[in-house]
């Protein structure tokens, strides 16, 4: 983001005084005073820099896709030749590793010794289980993946699955809703700074969800509450519009939507959208009425200036004829 000493770039060929920035900036903080979504501020070389948690709301109308795990783990199917042998061997639990340890009833000197070896026995087919099953561990709650049979996820495996991927309100992958949307107006948020352009959020965005949809798809617009709505272009700088914009988000939100369905709404339409139909129908026939007058109007003025046109043409023919 190119800008001067005293000026901060917010846009293509668009710039705003530093001072001015930093006052807007520090409205905003006071607004989420002990929240998390205040920014914080540094310069380099210069530079005015601002990062922090920006909330964009999920505004789709179609389902999106969820990655079924992350692109640097995947799971590795066998061999083709060995496919069935593969399958049959998952699905039968004495190729879990696990043997019955046989116990035998000793003196009482010697029980100590059975004991451990028994354990070490139990100890070694575990780490064994473990071992071939923990390449192939998803890194979601699903069940699309290999699943074996007769072995039980610990919760602190759970857990550990569950940190490797953001969930969009509670709703990991699974193989049954692996295509959904988002529930309309449900907040997300990022943490971005102020050089990151609209692509950038985006495609930040999308990857923090694992979504398997191009960021080409999408777009970032400003809505606000009169029904007034801005597309953010390829340029625009989104956490340096919220703060321009306010941190009130009863007043504008941004939201994140399909490109080819979202539209720009200008505020000249944006006022009438929440009238009644009827209301809207009454306008219509006014504006109509207006348009007719309007028409008519210019065919008279027009009308008349060809008219003089006309008439100025026949004397200019007739004054030779004269002489």
């Amino acid at each position: 983001m190119d800008c001067s000493q005293d000026s901060v770039q917010i846009g293509q060929n668009k710039y705003i005084a530093k001072s001015e920035l930093l006052s807007h900036l520090k409205t905003y903080n006071l607004y989420y005073e002990g929240q998390n979504l205040q920014l914080r501020h540094r310069e380099e070389e210069e530079e005015l820099i601002v990062e922090g948690l920006l909330n964009i709301f999920w505004g789709l109308r179609r389902p999106i896709r969820l990655q079924m795990q992350d692109d640097n783990e995947r799971i590795k199917p066998p061999p083709s030749s060995t496919v069935l042998e593969f399958w049959n061997r998952t699905l039968q639990p004495e190729s879990t590793g696990w043997e019955t340890p046989t116990i035998q009833i000793t003196e009482p000197e010697s029980q100590s010794e059975e004991s451990s070896s028994v354990a070490e026995e139990n100890n070694a087919g575990l780490t064994e289980c473990e071992e071939e099953d923990s390449p192939q561990l998803l890194r979601t709650k699903s069940d699309a993946g290999v699943w074996r049979r007769g072995n039980r996820r610990t919760p602190s495996d759970q857990r550990r699955l569950k940190r490797h991927r953001f969930s969009i309100n509670g709703h990991f992958y699974n193989h049954k809703t692996a295509v959904f949307t988002p529930a309309f107006g449900s907040v997300t948020n990022v943490r971005i700074n102020s050089t990151m352009t609209t692509p950038q959020v985006l495609k930040l965005l999308l990857n923090k969800f694992k979504i398997e949809n191009s960021p080409d798809e999408f777009a970032l617009y400003l809505v606000h509450t009169s029904g007034e709505r801005q597309r953010l272009i390829l340029t625009d700088y989104p956490l340096v519009v919220r703060v321009l914009q306010g941190p009130c988000e009863q007043v504008s939100k941004i939201f994140l939507m399909e490109k080819d369905l979202g539209e720009e709404v200008t505020y000249d339409v944006a006022q009438y959208i929440k009238f009644e139909m009827p209301v809207l129908q009454s306008f219509i026939t006014k504006l109509k009425e207006e348009e007719d007058r309007e028409v008519q109007k210019l065919k008279t003025k027009y009308t008349a200036i060809r008219s003089m046109i006309q008439q100025k043409i026949q004397h200019l023919g007739d004054g030779p004829t004269s002489m």
